[in-house]
């Protein structure tokens, strides 16, 4: 029973979460019933999630390193998807560039709540090449692209209004620009991974967990015990 701050008439969460729980009951994921590779599953589950509405469905949890080895997270949104890995867009010189230049590893997790699934991808990073970035740039919405340009990601700012002002100085410099640049500090990370796993929230917390595992010969699958 929830329990009430007469102090402020709130509920103390606290009572409240150890109560808090989902009953999972959704179709098993067999080994039978995935697909021949890991990026036909993760396409396959990633339509799902966009066709049953779950916001963001391209959203998923990057998490990284520094090189003393302390890790963070944020979410950022997938931009490619191959047989080459996941790749998305950022600034090199933001703090999750930092760590991915001195460590060459990361992993992501798609959260797909409403539907009780995750897919985490681990694995070594590369740069994209200048060709695919190009291309993507492209198709950024134009007040993407100023704020690319106008943003020192991951840097402290005296104030909104710094960022507004540096914002104003780029619409300037690109006023009369049909076509807006890269910028040299800005472009793409792809995840090419070692494992894939796709987890299916099942009864009882027995979850299903399957991962794709890249070997020598190819990739073999094996189930986790949740």
């Amino acid at each position: 029973m929830q329990e009430l701050d007469k102090a402020n008439g709130e509920v103390d969460v606290a009572v409240r979460l150890p109560g808090m729980r989902v009953s999972y009951d959704g179709e098993s994921l067999t080994e039978e019933s995935l697909a021949g590779t890991w990026t036909e599953q993760l396409q396959l589950w990633l339509d799902q999630a966009i066709s049953a509405g779950v916001p963001e469905a391209n959203a998923f949890v990057l998490a990284t390193a520094d090189a003393e080895g302390r890790p963070s997270s944020r979410s950022v949104l997938c931009k490619g998807l191959d047989q080459r890995g996941v790749v998305f867009y950022t600034n090199y010189t933001s703090a999750k560039s930092h760590d991915l230049t001195v460590t060459r590893y990361a992993s992501a997790t798609f959260p797909w709540y409403p539907l009780h699934r995750q897919v985490h991808v681990r694995g070594e990073v590369e740069k994209v090449d200048i060709t695919e970035t190009a291309e993507y740039w492209a198709s950024r919405p134009r007040g993407s692209q100023l704020g690319a340009w106008a943003s020192p990601q991951s840097r402290v700012v005296d104030g909104r209004r710094a960022l507004d002002n540096a914002l104003h100085n780029i619409e300037r410099r690109f006023a009369d620009a049909e076509n807006i640049p890269f910028p040299p500090h800005w472009g793409g990370w792809r995840i090419r991974p070692d494992v894939v796993e796709f987890w299916q929230g099942q009864r009882d917390r027995l979850h299903d967990r399957l991962r794709y595992v890249r070997t020598e010969d190819g990739w073999r699958v094996e189930r986790v015990a949740p």
